[in-house]
């Protein structure tokens, strides 16, 4: 009897290891470090869990308090992911008493032919920041574009 239930909790165990998996996007150009790292359900709609990103942004156009932006799943407003394509929705507002300002990061991508689970693309990031009284939009602003990879199991 033992033998039958130590079974079946080890056939029941082993469905749910294949029920998910994991999905990450890299990117280290001249303006942008990001490393994205998330679990993602193989089911319906392949929705994410333990949504975790960092982002550096290394413009010196970039203000201090906003450099340095890590991302949860509450700032992953969009997300799209099938056999097609890999997109990815991320922003993130200053929070406390920091000046009012925000990251966003626009992440684009097909699968790449030549592996299975691998992707290719284009973000865009946009840093902005209300600044000192009497800024102009485009002195607020930090926004460029590049090439990411990202990769599904």
């Amino acid at each position: 009897m033992r033998s039958i239930i130590a079974g079946t909790v080890l056939l029941l165990s082993s469905q749910i290891a294949f029920a998910s998996g994991g999905l990450w996007c890299d990117i280290d150009d001249d303006v942008l470090k990001l490393s994205v790292e998330s679990g993602v359900t193989h089911g319906m709609g392949g929705p994410v869990f333990n949504f975790r990103a960092v982002a550096e942004v290394k413009s010196d156009k970039a203000p201090t308090h906003l450099k340095h932006t890590e991302f949860s799943g509450e700032h992953l407003p969009q997300y799209w992911l099938d056999n097609y394509a890999l997109n990815l929705g991320l922003y993130r507002e200053t929070e406390g008493d920091l000046p009012h300002g925000y990251v966003s990061i626009t992440i684009k991508t097909q699968p790449n032919d030549e592996e299975e689970g691998s992707f290719a693309g284009d973000y865009e990031l946009t840093v902005w920041d209300v600044g000192p009284e009497g800024s102009t939009e485009e002195s607020l602003k930090v926004s460029h574009a590049g090439k990411v990879t990202c990769g599904t199991e």
